[in-house]
């Protein structure tokens, strides 16, 4: 695997293992060299200490810390293993000021977004902030863990918001593809809703029509029934009437054909019709 060509952590130069088998665990350990003297060549005398035991040993814990912090990346060329640890050297204030412009060169040169979700941006200001943690790392250890934790705790928020981003997107989808496959049936089920409430509006309407021509049929019984009676009243009533009229009419005639006379008798039919009128009218 062959590292980043350039990143905002900084590394020391690139060592070469013996075997693939040298390797060792990220824990700040010495490295086994590829040496090109013979072997039975005498050995080198160390240089002269410039520092203390106790600086050194302080130097010594700060690399284990380092290298468990931010471990050694390492890459494969041929059968030949390269280990780059990140560099222990302290840094200044001109170190720092050179990160930030290198952060902002790089963000203008791969066009990372200013705003919004940006893998880009957050790659490198993930790169910016480790190399944050090694330079508080080298001046205080115990600053460089915590920085360390505090790391790990944005890497899980983001984790976990990437999780539930990507879970309700994956629950949306297959709701609407849900939905998609039910839409037949709730459109069915719709028509047959819609259905049973015109079944039902019919069938109201056909009971209130019934109720309807029943109470006609009864009201029209009713009538007839009604209007038989007074045809049968109204018939025996005039005819009582026509027998009292005709009675009347022949004891006029009678009485004025008795005291008239004959000479009188055209006369008394023109008043015995008058009066016999009359007494109709008063009758009817």
């Amino acid at each position: 695997m062959i590292p980043p060509a350039d990143s905002l952590l900084k590394y020391d130069s690139p060592v070469l293992l013996t075997k693939n088998t040298d390797r060792k665990s990220p824990k700040g350990r010495p490295l086994k060299l590829s040496s090109q003297q013979p072997l039975d060549a005498t050995p080198v005398p160390p240089p002269p200490k410039l520092y203390s035991a106790s600086t050194e040993a302080a130097n010594q814990e700060n690399k284990e810390i380092l290298d468990i912090i931010l471990p050694p990346r390492e890459w494969t060329e041929g059968n030949q293993v390269w280990v780059q640890p990140v560099s222990s050297a302290p840094c200044t204030r001109t170190d720092v000021l050179h990160l930030e412009e290198r952060l902002d060169k790089k963000l203008q040169q791969r066009q990372a977004r200013e705003t919004g979700i940006c893998p880009i941006r957050r790659e490198l200001y993930s790169q910016c902030f480790d190399e944050l943690i090694r330079q508080a790392t080298i001046s205080c250890a115990e600053r460089g863990i915590l920085l360390l934790r505090v790391r790990d705790e944005i890497q899980m928020t983001i984790t976990t918001y990437q999780t539930l981003y990507e879970s309700s997107t994956a629950f949306g989808i297959r709701k609407a593809l849900q939905a998609e496959e039910g839409k037949a049936d709730m459109e069915k089920r719709q028509l047959d809703e819609e259905k049973n409430k015109r079944d039902a509006v019919e069938k109201r309407e056909a009971e209130r029509q019934k109720a309807e021509e029943k109470r006609d049929n009864e009201e029209i019984e009713y009538l007839k029934r009604t209007n038989k009676q007074l045809k049968v009243t109204s018939y025996s009533y005039t005819s009582e009437n026509h027998y009292y009229s005709c009675v009347i009419y022949k004891d006029f005639c009678n009485h004025l054909f008795v005291f008239s006379g004959p000479t009188g008798k055209d006369n008394c039919t023109k008043e015995v019709k008058k009066q016999t009128k009359q007494e109709l009218n008063i009758l009817y």
